[in-house]
């Protein structure tokens, strides 16, 4: 990073900005994939890396979002400020759904829609002590760490990119690529399932072992079930208050970005149950709704009345009919990238209950260098495991998010290799 001669400035920047040495892991990507289209511009990309659907936006959906721009053109239907905790219909349809049919005590009242779990992920930092122990699964979705590394809740990175100050828990082939209970106490538990990247699964009895964690030790879960609509077994659970005892101990975070395909227009939801707790510095227990509502009032201004209504469709007849055949859609892409990469001699997981196959690179490659391998001999654009976390190296992530016609191309691709 260039640095200018201090007399060149009169504003202080946030130096924890200058400890993320390494590119976020997409720009990197971007990157490197724009130097080859710059020296390859003939090449047939296929891009399985980035987790962006292709698929578009169900019919129901649509439907529902040019009905609110209709009534926006009028009298009686324009809406302006909206509440920032989002329209009560949105919020009342999600806790039906996704809540209380599966046995979740979770009310209207305690979801707040937003424009994204990443953002959320990030945000939820503004109401939490500098003090907490923070622990994150190795590999991990960037966002974790690095929104901590930003708020100066780490210190700098070491060699193998690790930062100090958070407790790392390697999830690997060895434990089934579940996340073990720290020896060491943590406050802040950042745990994501069906997992990004590993696409592995949690039991039921797994996320008992944390909630039961969190009780006795004070501990904060932040659950990311961004990709839970993926979950083919039943009997696997989808959010962590289906968990006794969770209401006391985790916030969730959910998305509409990758089961309806809202990458590109924006809306997820936050669940923060009322009798979540957390303290001052002086032990005063504080309610932590209070806290997120009062943030959410006074930083965000809401998800727009159109794209809320667009959300809202999900939950109908129709709605939820064109939801499952999305995800089927990408689930049998998974398959296809799953069986194909098997007969290929690959080592592979995931897949079965997420959109992401993660895969061993070959002997002696490095994730980087697989990556360039991909790109340069196959013209597929994948995600490299190290990007993840330093467990990641020598892993690689591929993404089920593209058309039949690209995956099925990407393969015969990599069979040749």
């Amino acid at each position: 990073m260039k640095l200018i001669h201090a007399s060149a400035f009169v504003v202080q920047v946030n130096s924890n900005y200058l400890k993320l040495k390494a590119g976020y892991l997409f720009p990197e990507i971007s990157r490197r994939v724009k130097a080859f289209s710059l020296d390859t511009p003939h090449a047939d990309l296929i891009r399985l890396g980035i987790g962006d659907v292709t698929e578009p936006l169900p019919l129901a959906c649509r439907t529902a979002m040019k009905q609110a721009i209709d009534e926006m053109g009028t009298d009686s239907g324009f809406h302006g400020y909206g509440p920032e905790q989002g329209y009560e219909w949105l919020r009342e349809s999600i806790a039906t759904f996704d809540y209380k049919s599966r046995g979740c005590a979770i009310g209207a009242d305690e979801i707040f829609i937003s424009d994204g779990s990443k953002c959320d992920s990030s945000n939820i930092l503004d109401i939490l002590g500098e003090s907490n122990r923070i622990a994150v699964t190795d590999p991990v979705y960037p966002v974790y760490v690095d929104s901590n590394v930003m708020a100066g809740r780490t210190g700098v990175a070491n060699e193998s990119g690790r930062y100090e100050g958070l407790t790392y828990l390697p999830i690997n082939a060895a434990n089934n690529f579940q996340a073990q209970i720290p020896q060491d106490p943590v406050d802040l538990i950042y745990l994501c399932f069906p997992n990004n990247p590993t696409g592995a699964i949690a039991t039921k009895d797994h996320l008992a072992s944390w909630v039961s964690y969190a009780r006795k030790n004070d501990a904060l879960i932040l659950f990311d079930a961004a990709y839970e609509a993926f979950i083919q077994n039943e009997k696997l659970p989808h959010s962590i208050y289906e968990i006794d005892g969770a209401h006391e101990c985790a916030i969730e975070f959910r998305s509409f970005s990758k089961n309806a395909g809202f990458t590109g227009t924006r809306c997820a939801f936050t669940v923060i149950p009322k009798n979540l707790r957390g303290k001052t510095l002086i032990n005063e227990q504080v309610n932590l709704w209070d806290l997120w509502n009062r943030r959410q009032s006074t930083k965000f201004n809401g998800v727009s009345y159109i794209i809320q209504r667009g959300a809202e469709a999900v939950y109908s007849k129709e709605g939820q009919i064109q939801i499952k055949a999305l995800v089927n859609f990408y689930m049998e892409n998974a398959a296809i990238i799953r069986s194909s990469l098997s007969d290929a001699g690959f080592s592979i997981y995931g897949g079965q209950h997420a959109p992401y196959v993660w895969i061993k690179a070959p002997e002696q490659m490095s994730s980087w260098e697989f990556f360039d391998l991909l790109l340069e001999k196959a013209n597929i654009v994948g995600t490299p495991g190290s990007g993840f976390g330093a467990s990641g190296e020598g892993y690689f992530r591929l993404s089920a998010f593209n058309s039949r016609e690209n995956v099925e191309k990407a393969m015969k691709r990599i069979e040749c290799l």
